[in-house]
């Protein structure tokens, strides 16, 4: 592990207006591909400067080259289809409460072939320009089993959601050894299905899937690792970011990480973990006892889903508590999440994501220096 990265953050940042307008009008044929990327040039370098002016660790370039979190895989890899019906329907809650259903396009129908590295079109230009060390994002192959496996369509082509898995993992896996050779400072590993395995309706929906969630879980743990073998170096930070979904402010799972800590923490081959900690939602921090002491843990105590800025004391009373199960010297603070895991982005200004990546590095430097 390179770096402590005190100020940490998810990685994707609110797109700005240039971005939507610019992908609307290359949507509808008004600009070609090379004017759309100057557009997303110029925004991740006007985006480069923010962080710097936050004075956060590392950096991002906001993941405006993709259309979500995850589609850095979707967009480079060939046999994902549109079915006519909308397949793997979810309820995503909130804002206020309110239930919302949503199912995704992202099927898979046809035999995976990639036709391009998942991150090519994005690390260079951001080793590039970046003042400092840089993090790159890749979804944890679990996420695709659970949206894009769709039964009658993608069985055709893998019997069941465990071969989609390993087939999702040898890309992620080919992947982090090109970002290892690329000299990326920060690889993170997203991976919010592990939410299910703390959720008991999302553990009920598994087994009417004819699915049992502890044996998903733990083939899910042995891809996790499968993809990371031999990417722990000196020089280069590992880390999985674990939530409760994030789309448009709104999410989808409850529950503490108590059912699956142990396991969990104990065996990632990772250098850190990111953990959700904003609401009620995440439990307690009495599940960090099972972080390993060569391990840290980053403190997702902002919200990223919602405007009204934490106060300082609050972020200091909560750390302290973490203290408690994790030596302040193994703690980072951050967002819960990515300010915009999808291209839509959650319900706050890009002003009120400025202030709070300023209010993590405020905090970070008053705990830990620097």
């Amino acid at each position: 592990m390179a770096d402590t990265f005190r100020a940490d953050h998810v990685g994707s940042l609110l797109r700005p207006e240039s971005v939507h307008e610019a992908r609307r009008a290359f949507r509808e044929g008004r600009l070609d591909a090379e004017e759309l990327r100057a557009v997303e040039d110029r925004a991740i370098l006007d985006a480069i400067e923010r962080q710097r002016a936050a004075g956060v660790s590392v950096y991002t370039d906001g993941e405006f080259r993709r259309t979500g979190f995850q589609n850095d895989l979707i967009e480079a890899v060939d046999g994902f289809v549109m079915p006519e019906q909308p397949a793997v329907v979810r309820v995503w809650q909130g804002p206020g409460g309110v239930p919302t259903e949503q199912g995704t396009r992202q099927v898979v129908g046809a035999k995976l072939r990639q036709v391009r590295g998942l991150t090519e079109n994005q690390r260079g230009f951001l080793q590039e320009h970046a003042p400092g060390p840089v993090k790159m994002t890749l979804p944890s192959p679990s996420q695709f089993p659970a949206i894009s496996f769709q039964p009658g369509v993608s069985d055709q082509f893998y019997p069941t959601r465990s071969d989609l898995l390993w087939e999702i993992a040898g890309f992620i896996k080919a992947e982090i050894a090109a970002l290892l050779d690329a000299g990326v400072d920060y690889i993170q590993i997203d991976a919010p299905r592990y939410s299910y395995y703390v959720d008991p309706r999302w553990r009920e929906h598994l087994r009417e899937l004819g699915e049992d969630p502890d044996a998903m879980f733990e083939e899910a743990v042995n891809a996790d690792n499968f993809c990371l073998e031999g990417a722990q170096r000196p020089d280069t930070t590992i880390a999985m970011h674990i939530c409760r979904g994030n789309n448009q402010s709104k999410w989808y799972a409850e529950g503490g990480y108590e059912a699956i800590a142990e396991r969990l923490f104990g065996s990632l081959a990772v250098d850190r973990f990111l953990l959700e900690y904003d609401t009620e939602r995440a439990g307690t921090f009495e599940p960090l006892r099972f972080i390993p002491e060569d391990k840290m843990v980053v403190l997702g105590l902002v919200s990223s889903k919602e405007s009204a800025v934490e106060s300082r004391d609050y972020l200091l009373e909560r750390i302290e508590e973490a203290s408690g199960y994790v030596p302040v010297d193994r703690l980072a603070l951050s967002p819960q999440c990515g300010f915009a895991s999808t291209a839509a982005g959650n319900l706050l200004t890009e002003e009120d994501q400025w202030r709070k990546l300023e209010l993590v590095a405020e905090v970070a430097g008053e705990v830990w220096g620097g």
